[in-house]
Formats: structure tokens, C-alpha cells, sequence
């Protein structure tokens, strides 16, 4: 490049950061730019490929500060391969999840004063629909927000054609190969949403209730307890459940009931006679010993109703209102149930209401024996709140043993690897206790099971109406409804890894399945592990299988990473009033908006003025603008891999600061690159090693050995450590050191044009190879610096940071001796520091400086790194002290047994510099003390490994020696 040419590009660079970091303006159009080129789109020109699917966000609003978290690791994991010149894909989409949308549009026909069941199905769905577009489409401007690079043409959702298609495709082959079927079982029903729940979308909470113990009457008259009572005691916390008892229950070992086994009560109000059972399961020191049997309405009651052979009798509705007919099912196969009438006065009851009822009649009737306070654990719908009712209903299920062992064996065998391998404990406890997975709910908005009764109730399955009339030989004559319920939204995101890469679509492009399945790492947080990453193994291996016919894993590593919580360790929630929008902390938001975002949703104005008033303290002036590369950088210095993370915004505001420093660090550099009148001053363009000395030597070998750190640490999925890595390198070791002494040399004129020429390079090499290890983490500043100094060094193979090549280990310019000398140097200059400023003298003056015990290695070090030393610490001048030599009053600063000196002859007050002495010798004494003791102390010496006893004498030595010294100096002092 002609001189011209070079002072035109760094003059148009300094225009370009003229100003002060802006991150608003420095991102503004950058992304639409990458997007527009087609770099976040897979190129097929490597053979290696990474790919990861994206946990679809849900269509219900906007992202969280969970998804942030999520996404900053993806995004780096994806830019980082890119740059590897992997073959990258980072597939985009989203999910429909059919309660929580269905739920949110419900509300918001209800603002409006319709009901959904005003509406057609058809028109709800509908409604839906426009909510999806609507909510859908903020939520993939928040991830453009966020500097996603996912491969925007390839964005799926879950109830697209092809997924839908997909689906179909998987329900009626699970179907075929007998693995689902439909069968009436208990299961977790909600009763405002009117549909069942899996075991893992109901949360069991603490709560207070109550015991309710009961007096049950013998049917004959003439028995007895061993006590004399013509009854026994029940106790229960669902007095309601009652009604639909069949039977009493005790311990078989329990003496006290061993003559009542075979024995009937007569149920209250029904009137209905029920045995006495003997069965292990009843515990004889829960309430009296003897439970009521309610085989309907709960799970455990369930399992020893068929033990017993015993009807099932429901007595609610799908509200959880006492039916006016309860239902009596002899055995699961029943169809039609038996009738039996329900006393009127609890006909139509709500259940809560009925129990208040039904306790108030057997105070007045006699049969309450007590009450007494109980904790319990309420089953209630996670998303509904309300308390789950076990409930007896015919449903879909997927029978899961079959599916469960491959992926059982997949992850025993390390095809599929958990990080951190405890999660690997967490995932085999659950997939070998699994039940079979009930699929099937009763909502509007998802997937409609691929099912039709005729008016008989006979079951047809296929792909839909025609090709269940040819496959089953049913001709037009014959009626058909397809089945009213949609299947769980875990159904279909199961499939995600590789219906989004068009499986079961004969249209799609073969070779990108093939390329990208497996995937190589799923994402996610360790609470959807059973929910997702489960059913996604299961449901991949069963329909992905290899050339040789063998089961194909979704993924080959699962990282799991923790929970986002507040900075007091709290869980974020709407209801607390300590969420955070990511979207809020990358542009800023005043106090007023955010008080008004943080309570709109607040129904209760106590609520919302508590948390007002916590936002208000908390925030007094707003969130500042702090940029999309301070919170990634924040997440991703967080992601220690599986903990929980505290999100404290100071830590925000400092890596905000990190960004000012990399900005304020390359305007710098380029201004040293030309002359006062604006010229530009040599630059090479490759390296010299015959003309570096320590600093360039050690610069570049600390650059190898922190990409060398960084290859390491991403390959362990550590991207705290790779943050901490970009952090420390850049600001401690380039800001703060190289740039210091390259500032020395360049403003030196003693030293060669050609040495300036080679630090300018350095000095560009290093920052433009900083800004592509820290581009995965920091995409936007890294792009716009890497732009002004790239052009400098010739480069001109690529367009843009994030398609140019990752930096690679250049083992040859590693050099340990290096890079002890300068941690030498480092401490010497500090020493002179902590002397400077104990002294607290201005950095105007330049020091003369003693150096006392100096080795012949340190003289031989002192030599190659003294014109450093002298510039940084601003030494005047520097003196080696003999042995014999007499040392004048000096104020000084131990390195290792090596003393710095500066004489205090017309720099210090005496008085105060013994005060100061004074308080370093104390903590000096107590560290000498404390490692005393230790080594006095038998048991350390005679256990601690030898290597460890001899480090702790060899520090008590210098200690010792330091006192000595400091002890004379003291009494120099006292004698002025």
C-alpha cells in the first residue's frame, strides 16, 4: 500500500471512531448488513459441520432474559465454528405452545368480552393466528437484537405445513408400529383449561390445609374395633373425594384392623356399602391407620384399586363439579359406564364448595371426628395455577419403554454427552422410571390428532380423511369426525432437530439433513430436560437411522446451563417485579416506562405499588444504554457451565467499560500510526522478530497463548473462561502493558525507525487478531474496529470479521523465558509504584531507584528489560547495590527477597513514612506468624505433601527477611 493510500485509510479509520463508543451507533444497520450478505447461511464447502437447532422461543410475547443468556452462548458456539471454517448452521424457529398461547389469546378476547367458546373453532384458531404474527414477529426482531447469527431462510414454526406434515407422519407410524394407542386412564386434568396435563406440567407446591378425620359405620352393627366403636376413622385432605369411594383400607400388619379385613362400612350420605381391604401400601401411622379408597380421583388410590379389583366411580365433570349422575366403570375396557344417582344436594356442586358442604353435614350429622392442621403439597397446573384434579378420561398415550431403552443406551454408552456430566445422573433416573406419556389435550390450538371415530366409536388413523377411507376400505357412505383434542406441544418439538431440516418432506433438499443430523450441541436449561431433551432423543432414534440401520442421536453433546435469577439470587417472575427485558438493558429505558412495564400486568394495586416502589429504589434514574456486546459479554463471562447465574448490572456497566476501553485502546494505535500533521508513519506489514525486544517478544507470545486458552476453553464449552480470557488479555496485557511500552518506544528518539516501524505492526496484529478471538462473544465493536485496522495489515481476503479465519497457536512464538521476564518486569515497575504512591508522589517525577540482593540471573534479566523499567516506572536513574554498600534512608518494596529502594532524601516526610512502615510491618508479622504456627504445628508437617511444607518455609524466610529489613529502616527513621 502506497504511503498515500495508508494515510487516506487511517485518517477515514480515526474519522470512523472519531467520536466516543456509541454502541446504538455502532450497531445500526450492521446486522440487517451481515444478514443481507447471506453470512449467516451455510456455505458446504468444508467437510467438518456444526449445527445447532435453536430451542424454539414460544409465540406468547417477547424474550426473556433467559433466552438472552441462551442465546449469547448459541451465538458464540456458532460464530466461533463459522470462523473455523466450519460448514455452520444455526437453525431458527419457533414454537406454538399450545396452552400458553391459547391461554394469552383467551385473555385477550376476554378484554374484548368474548369467550372462546363464542366463537367457531375454526374463527378461534383463527384469532390465534394474528396473535402468532403478531408475537412472532417481535420475537425474531428481539433475536436480530440480540446479534443472533441464525440462518434466517430456514426459520421454521411448529405448525407450519411441513412440521404439521411431519407430525401427521410421526403419530400414525408410532400408531402402526403399537406405540400409541388410546386408552382411559387417571391423569392430571385442569380444570380451567379443560385439559390434561403431563406429569411434569403440574407443580406441587407447600401449602396449609387440613386433615379431615372422619367416623366411617360398620354395615353390621354387631362389629367392633378393638375398642368397641361401631365405626373406624378416616383421614383425608380431599373430604369431597367421598363420593366416589369403593373401599376402606388398612395395613395388613395392623393388628388393630386385622379382624375388620373382609368387613363392609356403609358410606356416608351415598349410603353405599364398600369393604374393608387389607393392602401394603396404607400406612399404619398416617392419621388413625385406615384410608379411604378413591380409585377415580387419585393416582396412588388408582393403582390399589386394581389390585383389588375395584370399580372406578367419577364424580366430577370436566369443571370439577359434582356430576348429577356419577359414573361406576367396572374395569378401564368399559364404555359405558353404570349410573348411579348423586344425592341432589351435591349435584352440580363446585368441588371446593362441596368439601365446605360435605364437612358442614357431618358436623351436624356426628360423623366428624376432627380436624387438624396439615402441610400438604397441592398439585396445581403450571400454568393455569389452579389445583389439578386426578381425573378419569380416555387420551392418547405413546408407550415409552421401547423408545426408552436406545436412548438410554446412547447416553451410557457417550454417543450423546451431557456438560456438566452430572446432568447425566438427572436424565437416567428419569428415563428409567418413565410412565407412558399421555399426548393428547383438550384445547383449539395445536396439532389435531390425526384420528376419526364413525358414529360406532371405532378408530381410524392415517394422514387424514381420504387416507383413512382407503386404508381402511370405508366408502362415502360411512361418516367420519376427526377427534376433537391436539397433541402436547412436546409432541412435535421432539421432532425438532429434525423435522426443521425437512425429514418426511419429499420436496426438501436431502443434503441438508444429511449434513446437519446429527446436530452437533443442544442448548437448553437443565428444567426442559425431561420435558425436551428426553422426547427429542427418543422420538430421533426411533425415525433417524444411520446408512447401516442403526438409531441416529438428535445431538452429540447436551450443555446445560443454569437458570438466569436477579441479583439477589431470586428467581425472575413478572409477579416479584424484578424481570428484566434484554431488549431494555441494549437500549436503555427511563424510570417511568419501565415502572409501568414492570406493573401493567399487576392485578392487584397493592402488588403493583410494592413493586413500583422497589423499581423506583432500584433504578432511580432508568436503565442507561448499555449495547448488545456488554450484556453478551455479561452472559458469557456468567456461563460457568450448569450454575445458576446472579444478574447484577454493575457487571453490565463494567463490561460496558470494557467496550470503552477496546475503543479508546484502537484510537490510540491508529493515532500513533501517523505523524502530527496527519502522514502516516511507517507501518511493516509483516513481522520482524530480529527487531523485537521483550515487549514485542512477550505481547506475542502471551496473543498465542491466550488463542491457544481460548481454543481450549470453547472445546470445553467454558465461555466464562473464554471470556475471561478475551478480557484479561486485552485489557491487562495489551491496554495496560504492551501499549504502554510501545507508547515509550514510539515517543523515544533513540530508537530505530525500524523498530518504530515493527511495534506499529505489532501493535495492529495484535488488536486486529484480539478482534476476531473476541468476535464470537462481541460481534458488533469487534466488526466495526476490525474494519478500520484489517485494511492496514493488507488484509483482503474477506469482507467481514465474522467469515474471516479464527486466529490459530503459533507455537513458535510462545516463549516462557519471555514471559518471565516480563512478570519480572511487571513487578519491578510495580514495586516502584506502590513506592510512589505510599510516598504519594506525583508521576511527574522521575525517581532514583536502588536495587538491593540482586542476583547474577536478575542482573543478567535486569539488562534486557532495564530500558522498559526506566520508561514505565519513570526512573531517573537506576542503581545495583553491593554487598557492603551503605544503603541511604530509603522507602522500599520487596520482590521476592530482591528490594526496591527510592531514597527518601528530599521526597518524604519522615513521620509519616513511619507510620506507614509501622502498618506494613504488622500485617507483614501476622503473615510471618501465621505460616510459624502452621509449621509448628505437627499434624500439618507430618500430613502436608513435602512439596507444600518446604513452599511454606521458603515464604516464611523471605518474610523474615522482609522484617529485617524493615525493622533497620524504621530505626534509620526514629534517628532522624
Amino acid at each position: 500500500m502506497s504511503n498515500q493510500n495508508l494515510t487516506a485509510s487511517i485518517q477515514s479509520a480515526l474519522k470512523q471512531l472519531e467520536n466516543a463508543y456509541n454502541p446504538g451507533e455502532v450497531e445500526k444497520g450492521m446486522y440487517q448488513n451481515w444478514e443481507e450478505s447471506g453470512y449467516f447461511q451455510p456455505k458446504y464447502d468444508s467437510d467438518k459441520s456444526f449445527s445447532i437447532a435453536l430451542p424454539p422461543p414460544n409465540v406468547t410475547g417477547s424474550l426473556h432474559m433467559g433466552h438472552g443468556f441462551n442465546n449469547a452462548i448459541m451465538d458464540s458456539l456458532t460464530r466461533y465454528h463459522r470462523m473455523l471454517g466450519d460448514n455452520t448452521l444455526w437453525q431458527p424457529g419457533t414454537d406454538h405452545a399450545g396452552i400458553a398461547t391459547q391461554m394469552v389469546v383467551e385473555r385477550r378476547l376476554n378484554a374484548e368480552g368474548i369467550k372462546r367458546t363464542d366463537l367457531t373453532r375454526e374463527d378461534f384458531i383463527d384469532k390465534v393466528w394474528e396473535w402468532k404474527e403478531e408475537s412472532g414477529g417481535n420475537i425474531t426482531s428481539q433475536i436480530r437484537r440480540l446479534g443472533s447469527s441464525v440462518d434466517w431462510t430456514r426459520e421454521r414454526f411448529t405448525m407450519d405445513e411441513g412440521l404439521s406434515n411431519a407430525v401427521k407422519e410421526v403419530f400414525v407410524r408410532l400408531h402402526e408400529d403399537g406405540l400409541i394407542y388410546r386408552g382411559k386412564r387417571l391423569v392430571n386434568w385442569d380444570p380451567k383449561f379443560q385439559t390434561a396435563l403431563s406429569d411434569l406440567e403440574v407443580e406441587n407446591h407447600d401449602e396449609k390445609g387440613s386433615l379431615w378425620h372422619f367416623r366411617y359405620y360398620f354395615t353390621d352393627k354387631s362389629v367392633k374395633t378393638q375398642d368397641g366403636k361401631d365405626y373406624v376413622v378416616v383421614a383425608t385432605t380431599r373430604p369431597e373425594t367421598l363420593l366416589g369411594d369403593t373401599a376402606v383400607a388398612v395395613n395388613p400388619k395392623d393388628e388393630r384392623y386385622a379382624h375388620l379385613v373382609g368387613k363392609t362400612i356403609t358410606l356416608p350420605i351415598t349410603g353405599r356399602e364398600v369393604p374393608i381391604v387389607a393392602d401394603d401400601y396404607v400406612e399404619s401411622d398416617f392419621g388413625t391407620g385406615v384410608v379411604k379408597i378413591t380409585p377415580a380421583h387419585d393416582f396412588n388410590d388408582y393403582e390399589l384399586g386394581r389390585r383389588h379389583d375395584m370399580p372406578l366411580i367419577n364424580i366430577f365433570d370436566g369443571n370439577a363439579h359434582i356430576l348429577p349422575e356419577m359414573e361406576i366403570f367396572p374395569d378401564l375396557q368399559t364404555r359405558d359406564p353404570q349410573i348411579e344417582k348423586t344425592p341432589e344436594a351435591y349435584a352440580g356442586v363446585e368441588r371446593f364448595e362441596a368439601r365446605k358442604q360435605l364437612v358442614a353435614q357431618a358436623k351436624e350429622e356426628g360423623w366428624l371426628e376432627d380436624i387438624e392442621d396439615y402441610q400438604l403439597k397441592a398439585p396445581r397446573g403450571d400454568r393455569s395455577g389452579v389445583i389439578v384434579e386426578p381425573w378419569l378420561t380416555d387420551q392418547w398415550y405413546v408407550a415409552v419403554e421401547e423408545l426408552a431403552k436406545p436412548s438410554i443406551e446412547a447416553v451410557e454408552n457417550g454417543d450423546i454427552e451431557f456438560v456438566p456430566a452430572q446432568y447425566k445422573n438427572m436424565y437416567m433416573a428419569w428415563m428409567r422410571d418413565l410412565q407412558d406419556w399421555c399426548i393428547s389435550r383438550q384445547l383449539w390450538w395445536g396439532h389435531r390428532i390425526p384420528a376419526w371415530y364413525d358414529n360406532d366409536d371405532n378408530i381410524y388413523v392415517a394422514r387424514d380423511e381420504a387416507e383413512v377411507r382407503t386404508k381402511y376400505n370405508l366408502d362415502d357412505s360411512v361418516e367420519l369426525r376427526q377427534d376433537e383434542d391436539v397433541l402436547d406441544t412436546w409432541f412435535s418439538s421432539g421432532l425438532w432437530t429434525f423435522s426443521t431440516l425437512g425429514w418426511g418432506d419429499p420436496q426438501a433438499d436431502k443434503k441438508v439433513l444429511e449434513t446437519f443430523h446429527p446436530t452437533s450441541v443442544l442448548v437448553t436449561g437443565f428444567d426442559i430436560i425431561f420435558f425436551w431433551v428426553a422426547r427429542m432423543i427418543m422420538m430421533t432414534m426411533h425415525f433417524m437411522k444411520n446408512e447401516d440401520g442403526t438409531p441416529q442421536i438428535p445431538f452429540k453433546t447436551v450443555y446445560v446451563h443454569g437458570l438466569v435469577r436477579d441479583g439477589q439470587g431470586q428467581k425472575m417472575s413478572k409477579s416479584k417485579g424484578n424481570v428484566l427485558d434484554p431488549i431494555d438493558l441494549i437500549d436503555g429505558i427511563d424510570l417511568e416506562t419501565l415502572v409501568a412495564k414492570r406493573t401493567s400486568n399487576m392485578m392487584n394495586p397493592k402488588d403493583a405499588a410494592k413493586i413500583e416502589k422497589q423499581t423506583r429504589k432500584e433504578f432511580p434514574e432508568g436503565i442507561p444504554s448499555y449495547g448488545t456486546d456488554a450484556l453478551r459479554f455479561t452472559f458469557t463471562s456468567l456461563a460457568s457451565t450448569g450454575r445458576d447465574i446472579n444478574f447484577d448490572l454493575k457487571r453490565v456497566e463494567g463490561y460496558r467499560n470494557f467496550c470503552n476501553k477496546i475503543w479508546n485502546a484502537s484510537r490510540f494505535v491508529l493515532m500513533n500510526c501517523v505523524d502530527k500533521e496527519g502522514n502516516a508513519l511507517p507501518i511493516d506489514s509483516q513481522a520482524n522478530v530480529d527487531v523485537w525486544e521483550l515487549p514485542e517478544k512477550w505481547i506475542m507470545s502471551r496473543l498465542n497463548s491466550t488463542v491457544a486458552n481460548i481454543h481450549q476453553h470453547f472445546e470445553q464449552y467454558r465461555l466464562d473462561m473464554v471470556s475471561h480470557d478475551i478480557y484479561e488479555f486485552i485489557w491487562n496485557e495489551y491496554c495496560d502493558w504492551y501499549v504502554e511500552l510501545a507508547k515509550a518506544s514510539l515517543n523515544d528518539d533513540t530508537v530505530a525507525d525500524e523498530r518504530k516501524a515493527q511495534i506499529r505492526y505489532v501493535l495492529l496484529h495484535v488488536l486486529e487478531t484480539a478482534m476476531r478471538f473476541a468476535h464470537p462473544m462481541m460481534p458488533y465493536i469487534t466488526e466495526e474496529i476490525w474494519q478500520t485496522v484489517a485494511p492496514l495489515l493488507g488484509r483482503k481476503d474477506t469482507d467481514s470479521i465474522m467469515i474471516a479465519d479464527f486466529p490459530s497457536v503459533n507455537q513458535s512464538q510462545i516463549n516462557d523465558q519471555v514471559e518471565t521476564d516480563m512478570t519480572w518486569l511487571q513487578e519491578l515497575i510495580a514495586g516502584v509504584r506502590n513506592i510512589r504512591g505510599e510516598m504519594k508522589l506525583g508521576n511527574a517525577v522521575r525517581l532514583p531507584v536502588l536495587l538491593e540482593n540482586i542476583t547474577d540471573e536478575q542482573t543478567e534479566r535486569l539488562n534486557r528489560i532495564e530500558n522498559q523499567f526506566k520508561a514505565l516506572a519513570k526512573v531517573e536513574s537506576l542503581t545495583l547495590l553491593k554487598e557492603g554498600d551503605e544503603v541511604p534512608l530509603s522507602s522500599s518494596s520487596m520482590v521476592g527477597k530482591l528490594r526496591v529502594l527510592v531514597p527518601m532524601k528530599g521526597l518524604i516526610d519522615p513521620t509519616a513514612e513511619l507510620k506507614r512502615l509501622a502498618k506494613s510491618q504488622e500485617k507483614l508479622q501476622k503473615q510471618a506468624d501465621g505460616i510459624a504456627r502452621k509449621l509448628a504445628n505437627e499434624g500439618f508437617v507430618s500430613k502436608a505433601p513435602a512439596e507444600v511444607v518446604e513452599a511454606e518455609k521458603v515464604k516464611l524466610e523471605e518474610l523474615e527477611g522482609q522484617l529485617k529489613v524493615m525493622a533497620d529502616q524504621m530505626a534509620q527513621l526514629e534517628a532522624l
